[in-house]
């Protein structure tokens, strides 16, 4: 059973400027639902802009909410910041806290959109307006969910916003395998980076991530896992240069969800990247991603055995 958090709000009309894509995120569902495999959808709350000034500066939350983002700043996150956007931002941003409750339940549960990991304190960029990881893993902490979060960024981008938002923090580690050469070009410091050289084919991406991630989850003990599971790496995206292929992608995310359950912690997948002219092939990648670590959870023990620590 894929358990997926879903809102209308996350197709947002085409921006006037700028060059994000928005129909992915209602394609991925209409994959997901004719997939035939079993979906149960979750709405997700809009999450409160206490919750969001709790990692963002307030003025800059204000800002948002208000579609009123300074003409600089809307050109660092790529496109302008409407009424619609301000809604989408908070019902993604609610989305990835609501995977992660759904994840501590069933084991593993995704938000079919979020994984805006280059938001920064005081503004958006790379199309990211709000940092969903971050936001919601100050919250889940902040309201004594779990006590050890660890977030895996698979992207082909590195997570720079979210080791910035929680730099310092014990009880929140970053873990980024990204390319090297990739944006951005000035990178933040996560808890523990891998940068990978381009042309990084299906072998050498798992023999990297088998090296850090099993050590990672026994050495940190997480409660929950937050996976920015991007499919930017793919060897056909617009802006990757890894050159997985689909395969390597379910190999990926097979692996990091079976080494976490396998240890019984939760985990819990925002989309992340995929860009390209076919987007209905980039919505592929991303159903294919959350229906291959929904069949992994399945092997492993019942929903009531996950302890919520």
């Amino acid at each position: 059973m894929l358990h997926v958090v879903h809102h209308a709000d996350y197709m947002a009309p085409l921006p006037e400027r700028g060059t994000f894509q928005f129909d992915k995120y209602q394609l991925v569902m209409i994959l997901l639902r004719e997939s035939g495999a079993a979906i149960t959808e979750h709405a997700p709350p809009p999450m409160p802009r206490d919750w969001l000034a709790a990692v963002h500066d307030p003025a800059y939350v204000d800002s948002v909410l208000a579609a009123a983002v300074p003409r600089e700043k809307e050109r660092r996150i790529g496109f302008p910041v409407t009424p619609h956007i301000a809604q989408r931002v908070q019902h993604t941003n609610g989305g990835t806290w609501r995977a992660a409750h759904l994840a501590l339940e069933h084991g593993y549960a995704a938000n079919s959109a979020g994984g805006s990991h280059h938001a920064q304190h005081d503004t958006g960029a790379g199309y990211c307006v709000f940092n969903d990881l971050a936001v919601a893993a100050n919250r889940l902490t902040a309201e004594g969910t779990v006590q050890r979060i660890l977030i895996v960024d698979c992207d082909v981008h590195q997570g720079d916003g979210t080791a910035a938002l929680t730099a310092g923090r014990e009880d929140i580690f970053t873990f980024s395998m990204h390319a090297e050469k990739n944006f951005p070009v000035r990178k933040a410091l996560s808890d523990l980076d891998v940068p990978l050289p381009d042309g990084t084919g299906d072998d050498g991406y798992m023999a990297a991530l088998s090296e850090h991630w099993p050590r990672l989850l026994d050495g940190y003990r997480p409660d929950l896992v937050l996976y920015q599971a991007g499919v930017d790496p793919h060897a056909g995206d617009r802006l990757g240069r890894l050159s997985l292929s689909n395969a390597g992608l379910a190999r990926r995310d097979r692996y990091v969800l079976a080494e976490a359950r396998r240890r019984a912690v939760p985990v819990a997948s925002a989309l992340g990247g995929g860009y390209g002219a076919d987007q209905r092939e980039v919505a592929g990648r991303h159903a294919r991603s959350m229906l291959a670590m929904a069949d992994e959870n399945a092997r492993f023990s019942a929903p009531a055995a996950i302890s919520q620590k």
